[in-house]
């Protein structure tokens, strides 16, 4: 274990109270319930916002009532767009829509470079120390506090002693790796692309548009609209695709020249700059979720969904869950408290999510499943978009605990305010 910085360096030490390494959307949320509940909540950040980050943009409803929790409204976000539908087309070339209920927002999009930027002016907004540009070098714990060493934003050292940490700092997590606690090799359950498109003059300028590929399954190829006239077009598979000797590559190549993937985008579309990838964890239920006085949250928890490759939604609430667990236990019962908290509303779930892609993983599973809801009428369409969109948790059925009065027929976010 590193030496203490006390012993380490006479450079003074700085005394905070939580430690939040990360400012995306899981660190955002930390800092922003711990600041709102009057805490002081120290935030630290390699990178220098509004920065990009690989992603689909896709709001389900579970990230949406998220933001609304913590205050963020879409007005807030520039580029935001707000989703009425979903276009889905089937492995054999079968399309149909699933509208969205009307009351309320349940699906949108927004770039992550604006959506992440907006987090954290929400955060500074409610007294949260963001500080740019810092980066985490080393961390120890003692019996009483966490130890942490960085380089602030003009490449001086400086040491902190926190009560407790927040990791917040994505897949390949500094946190988890100074630790100790990565699993050998881990590289992630999944693999997106994704590409912006300008000029978009086809259904994909206002449709979400997802796209069940034989080849991709359980995987998908999807196409979100963005204001004025862009989209973000990419597709996500599970990395067994490496192991079988697949080109990403080769795949994102392929998929650009399909006929339905171009009459989307229509005649002139653009594509602009090049398309990146990122590796997505999702594996909430098996990875170490804290270690003493650090909770670990978002993608560096593998907190995303193992079926769709959504992790905004969680790495909001799982944020907030270990602001909360920090705001509510008794010091040495944070990390119990928070792991409880993980478990109660994201374990069953995953598991469920997990059942559910090997349906989908086969051609046949996901025709026959697809069909079923195209064929279900409007009601059924109607349940399964709440389904599809995260509205209720994957496995509500199966866990009567988290049953309620309005279960399956909730308003959307921001039900209750005019949406520009």
């Amino acid at each position: 274990m590193p030496a203490s910085p006390s012993t380490a360096t006479d450079t003074p030490i700085e005394q905070i109270d939580t430690l939040i390494v990360g400012a995306g959307p899981a660190g955002a949320a930390a800092a922003i319930t711990l600041a709102a509940a009057g805490r002081s909540a120290t935030v630290i950040d390699r990178s220098v916002f509004p920065r990009d980050k690989c992603c689909g943009d896709g709001l389900t409803t579970l990230a949406l009532r998220e933001l609304e929790l913590l205050g963020v409204t879409p007005e807030d976000v520039p580029n935001w767009m707000t989703v009425d539908s979903a276009h889905l087309r089937s492995p054999s070339g079968r399309s149909f829509d699933i509208p969205l209920p009307g009351r309320g927002i349940y699906a949108a999009v927004a770039p992550r470079a604006d959506l992440d930027n907006s987090l954290v002016l929400a955060a500074e907004s409610v007294g949260a120390d963001i500080r740019q540009g810092w980066r985490l070098d080393s961390i120890s714990q003692s019996a009483d506090s966490v130890h942490i060493g960085v380089t602030d934003a003009d490449g001086t050292s400086r040491h902190l002693n926190a009560r407790h940490v927040i990791a917040a700092d994505g897949m390949w997590s500094p946190t988890r790796r100074l630790l100790g606690l990565t699993p050998d090799g881990y590289r992630g359950e999944w693999n997106a692309f994704r590409q912006y498109v300008s000029n978009v003059t086809g259904p994909a300028a206002e449709r979400l548009i997802v796209w069940f590929e034989p080849d991709l399954l359980p995987g998908y190829a999807w196409s979100f609209p963005l204001p004025g006239g862009r989209a973000n077009i990419g597709f996500g598979v599970l990395r067994e695709h490496q192991r079988r000797g697949r080109d990403m590559a080769g795949i994102w190549r392929d998929l650009l020249t399909r006929d339905h993937i171009v009459a989307a985008l229509g005649e002139g579309h653009a594509l602009e700059d090049r398309h990146t990838a990122w590796p997505i964890p999702a594996r909430v239920d098996t990875i170490r979720l804290s270690a003493a006085r650090v909770l670990l949250t978002g993608d560096a928890a593998a907190a995303t969904d193992v079926m769709t490759g959504e992790g905004i939604g969680q790495a909001l609430l799982t944020g907030r869950l270990a602001a909360e667990a920090i705001l509510d236990a008794a010091d040495t019962r944070v990390a119990d408290t928070y792991e409880r908290s993980v478990r109660d509303h994201l374990f069953a779930d995953h598991r469920m999510s997990r059942r559910l892609g090997r349906v989908l993983g086969s051609a046949r599973g996901a025709e026959v499943a697809l069909r079923t809801v195209e064929r279900s009428g409007s009601w059924g369409r109607a349940k399964f978009a709440r389904w599809m969109f995260e509205d209720e948790p994957r496995a509500l059925m199966l866990t009567p605990r988290r049953w309620h009065r309005r279960m399956l027929r909730r308003d959307g976010a921001y039900a209750d305010r005019q949406v520009a």
